[in-house]
């Protein structure tokens, strides 16, 4: 089953959600900012992207900004602080059962789609 890491007052996943309730049904949607995000999921959402943690990071937010930019943290320290901060986290992301994407556009959506219909 596919799942959305959604975030309601963000336009990109708002829109990412719409397009994915267009083309698909039968999937999650997880409002992490409401329910928080889970270390698992987020080595999930890291495994299927082949991603590390620093680029799946809002460097856009105050937080980064004011707080972590310019400073070095290990993997464990940055999926730590986007557990703890989850505003911090890109979005949406598209997990599905191999792949998962940043689904900020409709081509990279469409990959995980894809997938699920093969």
């Amino acid at each position: 089953m596919l799942k959305i890491f959604h975030n309601p007052r963000c336009r990109k996943s708002r829109e990412g959600l719409e397009y994915l309730k267009s083309k698909t049904s039968g999937f999650e949607v997880i409002d992490y900012i409401k329910t928080g995000l889970k270390e698992s999921d987020l080595k999930e959402i890291l495994l299927k992207t082949n991603l590390e943690p620093f680029q799946i990071v809002r460097t856009q937010e105050q937080l980064y900004k004011k707080e972590l930019k310019g400073k070095n943290f290990t993997n464990e320290e940055w999926i730590k602080i986007i557990c703890e901060n989850p505003n911090l986290l890109l979005r949406p992301f598209i997990v599905g059962k191999i792949k998962a994407v940043l689904g900020d556009t409709v081509e990279k959506i469409e990959k995980v789609i894809k997938k699920k219909r093969d």
